[in-house]
C-alpha cells in the first residue's frame, strides 16, 4: 500500500503522518527547498506563514473544539503545538520555527515516509493526496485544470462576502420576502432609514483596508469590487446595487425602505446567511464594527468575514464527496486550503480524515464517517455539501453543526453544550479511528 503526499503544509504532514503510523508508505513530494512561494521562509514542514497563533483553545469556540478533537484521535499538528506552545491566554500560540521544525523532525524519522523534494508538475499514478495549499505553483494548477476538464472549477482569486449565523439576526428589525413579491421569501431583508444609511455610508467609506501582501494581486479586485470601493463612488451608489430598494415593501411600514441589505441562505438547514454583495477588503475588527451598524445585524455573530487575496481553491461541492475524494477519479484525494477550509486548525483536520479514511481505505476497512455533530465531520460535510451556494473557503463554526434539541440560555453555555455532546460522540469512536 503506498500513497503520494504532495506538499509537506500542515494539511500533507497530518495526512501523510495517519497514513504511515496505519502501515502505509507514504511518498512526501515537497518542492521546498529547490522552491518556495512568497509566502515561505524557511525549508521546515508546517511552515506557519501568516501568525503563531492556532487561534482559540476553548471549548465554548468552534474551533476549540476541533483541536480537541484532533488532540483526542492523535493528530501529529496537535501534538506538535502543544510542545512548542507559547503563552497566549486562551488562544493556542506556539514557537513559529521551533513548531515546524518538530513536525519535519518527526516525519522525516518515520520509517514509512519518504520525504522526496522538488516541484511537482504532473499529478502521480496511483493514490494521491494533493495538499498543495492556496498558492500552487502554476505548473500544478495547469494539471488540474486538465485534470478537471475546461469547466474546472479551480478558482484563483477569494472573493467572499460575509457570513452570519441566521439566529444572531435581529427578526424584529428585518423581513423575510422576495422583490416585488416573486417567489419564495428566501431572503432576509434588512431595512435601513435615511439616516441610519448615512451613518453607514460615511464609516464603510472611511473604514480601514486590510494589507495587500506582496503574494496577492491587485487584480482580484477587478473583477469583483469590494462594497467600500462601490461606495467610495458616491453616496447612493450602493443604493443602486446591492442595498437596493426597488420591489421590497416593508410589512411594518407599507413602504419602500431607503435602502435594504439583504441575507441570502447559504446552506440547506438555513442556519448560515451570507450578506448579498458585501464582498470587501475592510480588515476584519472593521467588518465587524461597520456591518453591525446595520439594524438587523446590530448584535450579528460572524462565522466568516469577507475576504479578497489570492488562494486557490476547488468548488468542492461538485468535484469532491465527504471524504475529500474527487468523485470523478476517487484514487485522487485533496487537503488542507485547496479544498475550501479556511485555517491552520481546518487544513490539518481535512488532511488529519483524508490519512483516516485512506488508510482505511486501502485496508478494506470500511470509513469511520464522522457526524456531521463532530467539529471534524461537519467540516468535511459542509465542504462537499451540494446544497452551499456561492461556495467560499469556510472556518470552523458552531453554524454548520446540528442546533441542540432544547433551547440553553447563554450563548457560551449553548456552545458548551454543543462540544460536549461533539465530544462524547469522539469518544465513542476513538477505539475504531485510533490505530
Amino acid at each position: 500500500m503506498e500513497v503520494t503526499v504532495i506538499g509537506a503544509g500542515l494539511a500533507g504532514s497530518e495526512c501523510a503522518w495517519q497514513l504511515a503510523r496505519r502501515g502505509v508508505r507514504v511518498t512526501l513530494r515537497e518542492m521546498k527547498p529547490e522552491k518556495r512561494t512568497p509566502a515561505h521562509v524557511t525549508d521546515d514542514f508546517a511552515e506557519l506563514c501568516c501568525s503563531n497563533s492556532l487561534r482559540s483553545d476553548q471549548l465554548e469556540n468552534a474551533v476549540g473544539l476541533l483541536k480537541e478533537e484532533l488532540r483526542r484521535l492523535g493528530s501529529l499538528i496537535l501534538r506538535c503545538a502543544d510542545e512548542t506552545r507559547v503563552e497566549a491566554g486562551g488562544a493556542l500560540a506556539v514557537d513559529r520555527h521551533g513548531f515546524a521544525a518538530l513536525v519535519t523532525q518527526r516525519l522525516r524519522s518515520h520509517p514509512n515516509i519518504t520525504v522526496a523534494p522538488g516541484e511537482v508538475t504532473e499529478i502521480p499514478e496511483g493514490e494521491v493526496v494533493i495538499a498543495s495549499g492556496p498558492l500552487t505553483s502554476d505548473a500544478l494548477a495547469e494539471k488540474l485544470q486538465a485534470l478537471l476538464g475546461e469547466d474546472s472549477d479551480l478558482h484563483f482569486y477569494d472573493a467572499a462576502a460575509p457570513l452570519v449565523s441566521a439566529e444572531s439576526v435581529d427578526m424584529d428589525k428585518a423581513w423575510m420576502g422576495s422583490r416585488y413579491g416573486k417567489g419564495t421569501a428566501d431572503y432576509v431583508n434588512c431595512p435601513m432609514t435615511e439616516a441610519e444609511y448615512d451613518a453607514f455610508w460615511q464609516a464603510l467609506t472611511t473604514a480601514q483596508e486590510a494589507e495587500v501582501h506582496g503574494f496577492e494581486d491587485k487584480k482580484v479586485f477587478e473583477g469583483c469590487m469590494p462594497v467600500e470601493v462601490m461606495a467610495r463612488r458616491g453616496h447612493d451608489t450602493l443604493c443602486y446595487g446591492p442595498l437596493k430598494p426597488r420591489g421590497l415593501t416593508d410589512p411594518r411600514t407599507g413602504k419602500e425602505p431607503y435602502a435594504v441589505v439583504q441575507l441570502r441562505r447559504d446552506n440547506a438547514q438555513g442556519s448560515v446567511y451570507n450578506l448579498v454583495g458585501f464582498q470587501t477588503h475592510l480588515r476584519f475588527p472593521e467588518q465587524k464594527r461597520v456591518f453591525s451598524m446595520i439594524p438587523a445585524l446590530h448584535d450579528a455573530e460572524f462565522l466568516r468575514y469577507g475576504v479578497m487575496h489570492r488562494n486557490t481553491f476547488l468548488n468542492s461541492p461538485r468535484l469532491l464527496d465527504r471524504y475529500y475524494r474527487l468523485k470523478s477519479c476517487p484514487r485522487i484525494s485533496f487537503a488542507g486550503q485547496m479544498t475550501g477550509v479556511e485555517g491552520y486548525v481546518e487544513s490539518a483536520a481535512s488532511g488529519f480524515l483524508v490519512g483516516v479514511e485512506t488508510a482505511r481505505r486501502l485496508q478494506g476497512l470500511p470509513p469511520v464517517d464522522f457526524p456531521r455533530e463532530t467539529a471534524i465531520g461537519a467540516l468535511g460535510l459542509y465542504v462537499s455539501n451540494p446544497t452551499v451556494a456561492s461556495f467560499q473557503p469556510m472556518n470552523i463554526n458552531f453554524g454548520i453543526m446540528p442546533p441542540l434539541d432544547h433551547r440553553v440560555k447563554g450563548k457560551r453555555n449553548k456552545n458548551a453544550e454543543l462540544s460536549a455532546r461533539s465530544l462524547a460522540v469522539i469518544g465513542a469512536l476513538q477505539k475504531e479511528v485510533l490505530p
